[in-house]
């Protein structure tokens, strides 16, 4: 897990903004940096890595790693690199190092471009070449690391962040006045709908895709992995028997590491249940961090405590605050480069703190186990309009959705359990308020509902658009920047290619049963938790309050939010003023005034950022 950086320019690039990208990623690797240069065709071409040491932790493995007329550039895990240099050393390859770096490279000796499909992990990487004169580049799967690309002044730069594309660039990019919008009337599922970020020009390399750059100009990427539901004949022991098998692959695969774990544990069974595997697979016990929140209806701390007492582990808890929400609001959003797009991610840097502060270097979290197991109230919805078509027995489900998400649903287009089963296209519960959050706007946003065609089966076409552009790449990018500025690793084992692909062949039926959602992971997992986990059936989610964050009523949040801003060339200033007296008991404003408070203080700090830039350079 680190920082990478590159750039392929007409002209040699100035030794000071190499110095000012590597300082700019110092947070995402302090155990060590460096650089390398050489030439793309007729251009000059630079990579610049920062290591967090997790696997390997000698300087042998220091990046720029070079062998044979190649430079290699990693961030990352491949957690199955014992299995790829067991592979490799059958053909003859030596290795000099013990880690997965040295992997990367030589899997990409022998196999190529096609040494990504090869790879089980999380990884963007950069390989100079020069033995063909090129730069490769290659993103994992799900997109757990990022790699924005940005051309501009007849060169092309990436890096793991914005703020190193600005320093190598020399000048920052300016803030996309559209993806603000975007952002605040359409919400978080929106903003990797395109190739759009919050900086104009500024574009991510796609996820399980590679690319190479033979010069400056627009990389073509090339996909080399997709997931396609393709369900086959199974019965329902198969099916959890499939998942259990895969899901503790997956977890003995992310505990590969030569420093310590901890896990993120929350009150429900997908967190809960990697912590689980784990305590069963290490012959130690694992530390848990947790956050609690004073609202009941995002207070988890029951089944929390119900976990930590079956596993036995160690526990650290983490209680949400108002104390310096502005300042600390300030800084995610500058460490960012982006508004903290929910609630939910301004929380989580605390506890990201405070694993840090304990000196883990690692943290194992639950991400994507809703999108894969059926963990959002509107699965349940689609679900019985699948088993309406099937034929299955309707009012009978309706009466277990009813004891069970039914009794919880707060979403008043959701309340119906047949609203999916009269019409399938039904989507009006995800842009939920666009047209009240679009009357905040001074050019109102003319961008409706639309999604990706994975499939045809409504259900997995509507959880592939979750893990693939709506839900998961938030996610991914919020937990890889609140963990990488305090240089925390993230680590996600049910994004794992084997049991995604698997869940892809279960047949829908399997997956809810008896008013249970999540019912193959339940299943999987029953004997390592308590009954009470394994069999919640409310849905909360990994939340907070507003109001557990900031007063709307104070004088300084009054002050603050209502300063002179650019933001105000995008948001009518009166309707934000007015917002502030409105009940934010309602979820969807509460969520939308978090939205405007972040995005401004976003725009703010990035106005000040281009102002020292423009200030700096004019001095020089």
């Amino acid at each position: 897990m680190c920082g990478i950086a590159g750039a392929i320019t007409p002209h040699e690039i100035d030794p000071g903004r190499i110095t000012a990208a590597l300082a700019s990623m110092y947070h995402r690797g302090p155990d060590a940096n460096g650089h390398t240069s050489g030439t793309v065709g007729t251009c000059s071409a630079a990579l610049l890595h920062a290591r967090l040491s997790i696997i390997d932790l000698d300087p042998r493995s220091n990046q720029p790693f070079k062998r044979d007329g190649l430079s290699l550039v990693f961030n990352g895990e491949i957690y199955n690199y014992r299995e790829l240099r067991t592979e490799l050393e059958g053909f003859g390859t030596r290795f000099e190092t013990t880690g997965d770096t040295e992997v990367v490279l030589r899997s990409y000796q022998r196999w190529g471009k096609d040494a990504a499909d090869r790879f089980e992990g999380m990884w963007a990487l950069a390989i100079l070449d020069t033995n063909r004169n090129e730069i490769f580049l290659s993103r994992d799967r799900f997109g757990e690391k990022p790699l924005f690309i940005w051309r501009v002044d007849g060169a092309l730069y990436f890096a793991s962040e914005p703020k190193t594309i600005a320093a190598l660039a020399g000048r920052w990019p300016d803030v996309s006045a559209q993806q603000i919008r975007r952002y605040l009337v359409n919400g978080y599922r929106a903003l990797h709908k395109t190739d759009s970020t919050f900086f104009d020009g500024i574009s991510e390399l796609p996820a399980g895709t590679s690319t190479t750059l033979t010069g400056t100009g627009a990389p073509k990427t090339e996909r080399y992995w997709s997931l396609a539901y393709a369900p086959q004949p199974m019965s329902r022991a198969e099916a959890v028997d499939g998942v259990r098998e895969r899901l503790f692959r997956a977890v003995d695969l992310r505990l590969r590491a030569d420093v310590p774990l901890a896990f993120c544990l929350s009150g429900g069974v997908d967190s809960s249940a990697l912590a689980a595997i784990a305590t069963a697979r290490l012959d130690h016990p694992i530390h848990a961090f947790s956050i609690i929140d004073s609202d009941e209806r995002y207070d988890e701390s029951r089944n929390i405590r119900a976990t930590v007492a079956a596993l036995n582990c160690d526990h650290h808890v983490i209680e949400t605050t108002r104390e310096g929400f502005w300042g600390k609001l300030g800084t995610l959003t500058a460490d960012h480069d982006s508004p903290v797009v929910t609630i939910s991610y301004y929380v989580h840097a605390f506890l990201s703190e405070a694993i840090a502060a304990r000196g883990y270097k690692v943290a194992v979290s639950g991400t994507a186990a809703d999108e894969l197991f059926t963990g959002y109230y509107d699965h349940y919805g689609y679900w019985l309009a699948a088993m309406a078509k099937s034929g299955a027995d309707l009012p009978g489900l309706i009466a277990d959705w009813r004891e069970s998400y039914g009794a919880h649903v707060r979403n008043p287009i959701l309340k119906d359990p047949e609203t999916f089963v009269r019409n399938s296209e039904e989507r009006g519960h995800i842009y939920l308020d666009r047209d009240q959050f679009n009357a905040y706007l001074r050019e109102p946003l003319e961008e409706e509902f639309a999604e990706t065609h994975h499939t045809d089966e409504t259900l997995r076409n509507r959880m592939m658009n979750e893990l693939f552009e709506e839900v998961i790449p938030v996610i991914l990018h919020e937990d890889d920047l609140n963990s990488m500025r305090v240089s925390i690793e993230n680590r996600s084992p049910y994004l794992d290619r084997e049991l995604c692909e698997f869940i892809y062949t279960v047949p829908n039926e399997h997956l809810i049963r008896d008013g249970y959602a999540k019912s193959l992971l339940r299943d999987a997992v029953a004997d390592l938790l308590p009954e009470e986990v394994v069999h919640d059936k409310q849905k909360r989610g990994f939340n907070a309050s507003i109001l557990s964050l900031v007063d709307p009523d104070s004088s300084d949040t009054r002050e603050r939010l209502l300063d002179d801003s650019p933001f105000y060339d995008i948001v009518d200033r009166a309707k934000v003023e007015q917002a502030l007296t409105t009940n934010l008991e309602d979820n969807s404003f509460s969520k939308f005034l978090f939205s405007v408070i972040s995005a401004k203080t976003f725009v703010d700090t990035q106005a000040d950022r281009q102002a020292s830039m423009q200030g700096q350079t004019a001095v020089a």
